[in-house]
């Protein structure tokens, strides 16, 4: 007996005919069959398997001229991203499903592009993508086939519209460039002005800093004065109250003072008669 062993990957799934009826789908895995006679000579059901890939694919739908909502004429290119999710209805369905969702996506780009501006195409192509897959989705999914997205590819435009474009989008670009400029020009000045206004600050900070400590200074210095010089006075109110008090420390003191002047001899005494006077020293040239 002939048996024919056959692998399917994971990648695809397996139709199993037998004398052209569909009996089974295989999955993944290793499998075998045989188309020779069997036992006394009967010959058992002709077995053939075909594959489908399951894997998503590209479809480009090509150069498709199309009349925009605003009458410019332009060809566009599409690309669509699909997959296989049901193998039994993309090979029984319809004839050929690619051939099939390439017609599909076509009649629904046509007539989505047709309703949009040539401004809305080239700012907005997420919308064809939109378009397509909420018109061809339920009928994608009768014949197997789910499609995850459609987008524009290329366009190309009339000569002299392109031409027009091409000076649009440089003087976009050299807007742009202008507008980078402007700001990186604007940004510099704004932190020079920033450092210069810190610099000053810190200069005012430190002009105030140095006023203030001379001005802790100075108070400190007169705060010092004047506990000395009350300390003086207080002092000399201390003594005054002795003297007043003790009138013989008074004379010592002045004996004191008497016997310091004998030791100069250039001290002159003058003695004045009057007793209301008091006894007065001087130096020469006083």
């Amino acid at each position: 007996m002939n048996k024919v062993e056959f692998i399917i990957k994971d990648t695809h799934r397996g139709l199993w005919y037998e004398d052209g009826v569909l009996t089974k789908v295989l999955e993944a895995g290793r499998y075998e069959y045989s188309n020779d006679k069997g036992l006394f000579g009967r010959k058992g059901p002709k077995v053939d398997v075909q594959l489908v890939d399951m894997r998503e694919r590209d479809l480009t739908i090509k150069g498709q001229e199309i009349l925009t909502a605003d009458k410019v004429a332009l060809r566009v290119s599409i690309i669509v991203q699909f997959r296989v999710v049901d193998p039994k209805l993309a090979l029984h369905a319809v004839e050929k499903y690619e051939d099939r969702l390439y017609s599909d996506v076509q009649l629904a780009a046509r007539r989505s592009l047709a309703t949009m501006t040539l401004e809305e195409i080239l700012t907005n192509r997420n919308r064809l993508s939109e378009d397509i897959l909420r018109d061809v989705k339920n009928t994608a999914a009768t014949y197997g086939v789910t499609i995850q997205r459609a987008d524009v590819k290329d366009l190309v435009f009339p000569g002299n519209l392109q031409e027009i474009m091409n000076k649009v989008l440089a003087a976009e670009r050299m807007s742009q460039v202008q507008l980078v400029e402007a700001r990186t020009k604007a940004d510099v000045q704004k932190i020079e002005f920033q450092s210069k206004a810190d610099a000053q600050r810190m200069e005012a900070e430190s002009r105030a800093s140095a006023q203030r400590l001379a001005a802790q200074g100075d108070a400190e210095v007169q705060r010092l004065q004047t506990e000395v010089e009350i300390k003086r006075l207080q002092e000399r109110e201390q003594h005054a109250q002795a003297y007043a008090k003790h009138p013989a420390l008074l004379r010592m003191l002045e004996l004191e003072t008497l016997n310091e002047l004998a030791r100069n001899a250039n001290a002159r005494i003058y003695i004045g008669f009057d007793k209301h006077l008091p006894v007065e020293a001087t130096k020469d040239g006083d």
